[in-house]
C-alpha cells in the first residue's frame, strides 16, 4: 500500500557516484542531500574501541541518517524519505576504512592479498516517523598480488576514497579470484535489499 505523504523520490545522503548510478538502475528518482561545508561528516565514521565490523557499519549508517534528517528539516525541503548507506571492509575483526594516502592504500591491499574478507553494507531509509535498515554481507577473495601489482593499482588513484582501498567495479576486478553475496552491495548499495526497504515505503521497484 502506498503512503499518500510520500513523494515519488528519495533523498540520497551520499556523495558516492556509484550509489547514484545504482539507484538509477532501480529506476528510483532521487535528489542529493549532501552535508554543508560546516558539517563534519567524516567524524561519523570514527571506529570505537573494540567495535565489531557489523556493529560499526550499522551504527555509522544510523548516524548518517540522523544527520541527514536534521539537514532536511533545517533546509525546509519537501518531505520525502532519506536513504543512507555505509560500506565496511572487514578482515576478521579488523575494519579497513578509506585509505589516508597512497602508502595506507598499499598497506591495506597487502593485507587483503591472497585472503578472503567480508564486505558489509548497511542501508537505512527513513523519515522522521519511520526507519528501516538492513545489512548485506558478502565475501571477496583476492588472488596473491605482487608488490609491483599493488603499486601499479595504487598509482591509478582508484583506491582513494574506497573502503578497503579498492573498487570491485574497477581495475581491482583483475585481482579478485572469487566473490559471493551481493555484487552491488560490494559496490556500495545492495539493490535487492534496498528495493525491499523502498517497497515497504510504497515505492514500486
Amino acid at each position: 500500500m502506498k503512503h499518500p505523504f510520500i513523494m515519488p523520490f528519495v533523498y540520497l545522503a551520499s556523495q558516492s557516484p556509484r550509489r547514484r548510478q545504482l539507484l538509477e538502475q532501480l529506476g528510483i528518482a532521487h535528489e542529493l542531500l549532501l552535508p554543508a561545508a560546516d558539517e563534519d561528516a567524516e567524524s561519523l565514521e570514527v571506529v570505537l574501541p573494540r567495535e565489531a565490523p557489523l556493529a560499526y557499519v550499522q551504527r555509522v549508517t544510523q548516524l548518517k541518517l540522523d544527520a541527514a534528517l536534521q539537514r532536511l528539516a533545517k533546509r525546509g525541503l519537501p518531505k520525502a524519505p532519506v536513504l543512507c548507506s555505509d560500506t565496511t571492509v572487514a578482515l576478521g575483526r579488523v575494519i579497513l576504512g578509506k585509505p589516508a594516502d597512497h602508502a595506507d592504500a598499499a598497506h591495506m591491499l597487502t593485507q587483503l592479498s591472497g585472503k578472503t574478507h567480508r564486505v558489509l553494507t548497511a542501508v537505512a531509509v527513513g523519515t522522521h516517523a519511520q526507519r528501516l535498515q538492513t545489512v548485506s554481507a558478502s565475501r571477496v577473495t583476492f588472488a596473491p598480488m605482487s608488490h609491483a601489482q599493488i603499486q601499479a593499482y595504487v598509482a591509478t588513484g582508484e583506491p582513494m576514497g574506497k573502503a578497503g582501498a579498492y573498487a570491485v567495479q574497477g581495475r581491482a576486478a583483475a585481482h579478485i579470484a572469487q566473490l559471493s553475496g551481493s555484487y552491488t552491495g560490494i559496490m556500495g548499495l545492495p539493490l535487492f535489499e534496498t528495493a525491499q526497504l523502498l517497497r515497504q515505503l510504497g515505492f514500486n521497484c
